[in-house]
């Protein structure tokens, strides 16, 4: 309530409307798409820039070093542009190396995307599940962690594909891919032990 001493009344002032967050999706191409999908129907309300790191795709191909010091300066330049209020992280090969450094030189927060291991561990009826990844993924400790936390009752094989994020770029763009060269990089998702085989495959890629 405030009080207008001078024409002796009294009124509330109109609400202020709230401000429009913005959040940053990030990826190394187009395969975070489908995680804007996702924080778009969550945040109708946002104002979202999408950024897409085409010239160092595949982010697989990199070493740590060099990934960690390529996302920094991107995400430095974007932050600046346009001082987002969150930025998301759609990249798991990104995310399971760079959140961290990330988190330490920026106060704004992030949000990671990792691979899908809990939930799989928990869907699996078999108890044998793949993850499906970069080969970068696949290696790192971040995901190791998160077998032994979440699938220590399974019997996890990871498999670090080259070629599957090409292959999804390509498809997005309109260039589709012989179904021949899919299989064969799901072939190995695929494994039968004593009878169990595999009944989950978690998509990190």
């Amino acid at each position: 309530m405030r009080v207008d001493l001078l024409a002796g009344t009294a009124y509330t002032p109109a609400a202020m409307p709230a401000p429009v967050p913005t959040i940053l999706v990030f990826d190394s191409g187009l395969g975070g798409l489908t995680v804007f999908a996702e924080a778009l129907n969550a945040r109708p309300d946002a104002r979202f820039v999408y950024a897409a790191d085409d010239a160092g795709f595949p982010y697989g191909r990199l070493t740590p070093e060099t990934l960690v010091v390529r996302v920094i300066a991107v995400i430095r330049r974007l932050i600046e542009t346009y001082a987002p209020d969150l930025v998301v992280v759609a990249c798991n090969t990104a995310s399971t190396l760079v959140l961290p450094p990330l988190r330490e030189r920026f106060r704004i927060p992030f949000v990671g995307t990792v691979p899908a291991i809990k939930p799989a561990a928990q869907l699996s009826r078999s108890k044998r599940i793949t993850v499906l990844a970069t080969p970068g993924t696949v290696a790192r400790d971040y995901t190791r962690d998160l077998v032994e936390t979440y699938a220590a009752d399974c019997r996890v094989t990871l498999v670090g594909s080259r070629h599957l994020a090409g292959y999804a770029e390509a498809e997005l763009a309109g260039a589709p891919v012989a179904d021949t060269a899919i299989a064969a990089e799901l072939a190995p998702c695929f494994v039968t032990e004593r009878a169990e085989r595999t009944d989950v495959i978690a998509l990190a890629c």
